[in-house]
């Protein structure tokens, strides 16, 4: 008796202190997810932080680019981490809670609970793939028939890899039974010359590399594990053979873009290979956006390649231009604004953004009191201009010489009072220089509605250049440059016209052979953007 009453007494004892082991494991678990949710909160925070700072910085159209694109792609590396490792939590703490026993208690803490955006729904106009998963025959219960109530469905969003076929053309041939003459349908059009590529490879190789910044190499490598090898000769013979054939579009929208009451104009650096070691190349771009003021002709971009940056080229190439023209103060552009101009002189238009930039890095650098100020001034101007994107010339005008005049007037005012009392070799004192001795420039957006604050538009156009140059290094020679200029026109100006490269040269590689060279001008993506828009609403 006494045996058992001690055993019963140890058992006890065993299963208390087994209660005291789970409290305790169910507290650090709780303590565990605790801590989980704070850091999954945290982690929210900060997102919802740098996705208002992203915001922002979109929101700003104007004022300095550059600055503007690097702090938004270093943020949005940054929100890319962050939302890859809030999601990693979410995956662990599912993973945990499906692995845990039915009966184990769910610890959640209500104010930490992640706020899940609303899912979108998945594209309408993409073609539906129905898999119907085989049901019961019989109810689990008591073995009785069935009968269907309805349906659940849920979508995922796949993705199909490349598929690649070999098009066989074929051209039969007939005998004349009373003569014997040989017939033979006449061999079809290609893209290109000799070309065994068609138009869609053709599209996807020249948008990887001058619309995706993906070089011929790096392509090739794709191809080969896709199992198709092509060299990378073979794909520079594809692209040349491309240029060549769009040459005539190329040419019809430098002409449109030629042709703009005003333009924007910028350059920028390509390194070029030259015997056994590389020289400095511009690339230059002429932008025609007239959607600031209002206008109706369609936006362009045109680009141009240069040895080196000698002002020659650009009074070569807008030679023929006497319009306004809004660039950076480049020297090289002084010519275009001669009086004695055989066309007539064109309008300089100087950049307020640029002007802006040069405060803006003594205010972050130096913290100086005249930049930081100027820099506050030069925004409140850009805020009156965001109000008035879009609007007629005449009516952008009249707002500004009621809202932006003043303010104008008065910053003439200070910067020369500002510079009086600095050094005439200080950064301060060259940056407001550089604002009053192109002060009429400056001034020209209060006096045509036309005319913009910045000209971002070429910075932009000039971007994708900056990027591209990360990846391809160099080009291989000046024709490749003229080569690059030439298909980068087509590319930007597509981007520019909402219009999807790859689509447009596919189609146009496989319409020009054939096409009548008076009616070329619908080809371009404009033109071809609205004749689709037609089909597809008819």
């Amino acid at each position: 008796m006494i045996r058992a009453e001690r055993a019963a007494r140890l058992a006890a004892e065993a299963r208390a202190g087994d209660l005291e082991i789970a409290r305790a494991a169910l507290e650090v678990a709780r303590l565990e997810v605790t801590q989980a949710h704070a850091a999954r909160y945290a982690l929210e925070l900060e997102i919802e932080r740098l996705k208002l700072q992203i915001a922002k910085l979109r929101r700003q159209h104007f004022g300095t680019s550059s600055e503007r694109s690097a702090r938004l792609e270093q943020l949005m590396l940054a929100l890319e981490d962050l939302e890859e490792s809030a999601a990693h939590m979410d995956a662990e703490a599912e993973a945990k809670d499906a692995g845990a026993a039915p009966e184990a208690p769910q610890w959640t803490v209500e104010e930490l609970k992640r706020a899940k955006p609303a899912r979108r729904p998945l594209p309408g106009h993409l073609p539906r793939r129905r898999i119907v998963l085989p049901g019961p025959t019989a109810c689990a219960c008591c073995g009785g028939g069935l009968r269907k109530l309805g349906e659940v469905v849920s979508e995922t969003l796949e993705r199909i890899p490349a598929r690649w076929v070999v098009v066989e053309t074929v051209r039969e041939k007939f005998s004349c039974a009373a003569c014997e003459t040989i017939t033979e349908t006449p061999a079809p059009f290609h893209a290109i010359p000799r070309g065994r590529a068609g138009p869609h490879l053709l599209a996807e190789i020249t948008v990887g590399k001058f619309g995706l910044h993906l070089p011929l190499t790096r392509q090739s490598t794709v191809f080969a594990q896709e199992g198709v090898d092509l060299d990378v000769s073979t794909l520079c013979d594809w692209i040349g053979a491309v240029a060549v054939a769009t040459q005539p579009l190329s040419t019809l929208i430098t002409e449109h873009v030629l042709k703009a009451e005003r333009l924007h104009a910028d350059d920028t650096p390509v390194p070029v290979l030259a015997k056994g070691k590389t020289k400095t190349g511009r690339l230059w771009t002429v932008v025609r956006d007239d959607r600031p003021f209002g206008g109706a002709d369609p936006p362009a971009a045109v680009y141009f390649y240069s040895a080196d940056r000698k002002g020659e080229h650009p009074q070569s190439f807008l030679k023929s231009y006497s319009g306004i023209l809004q660039a950076d103060a480049y020297s090289g552009f002084g010519q275009l604004y001669e009086p004695g101009r055989a066309t007539g002189p064109a309008t300089e238009a100087a950049c307020w953004a640029h002007a802006r930039r040069q405060f803006f890095e003594l205010a972050e650098l130096k913290k100086g009191p005249i930049a930081i100020e100027a820099v506050e001034r030069i925004d409140a101007l850009f805020a009156i201009e965001r109000a008035i994107i879009g609007r007629p010339p005449d009516e952008r005008r009249s707002i500004r010489v009621a809202q932006s005049k003043p303010l104008v007037d008065d910053l003439e005012s200070w910067l020369r009072a500002q510079r009086g009392r600095l050094s005439p070799k200080s950064e301060t004192a060259k940056a407001i220089n550089y604002m009053l001795r192109r002060w009429s420039s400056f001034a020209l957006f209060l006096e045509d509605g036309r005319v913009c604050l910045s000209n971002n538009a070429a910075e932009r156009a000039i971007r994708g250049i900056a990027v591209g140059r990360r990846n391809w290094t160099f080009a291989g020679s000046d024709v490749g440059g003229h080569r690059a200029a030439a298909l980068y026109t087509l590319i930007e100006t597509c981007k520019l016209n909402e219009v999807d490269p790859r689509a447009w040269l596919a189609d146009i590689l496989a319409r020009l052979p054939e096409h009548p060279a008076k009616r070329l001008a619908e080809l371009l993506p404009w033109n071809w953007k609205a004749l689709r828009d037609e089909q597809a609403a008819a």
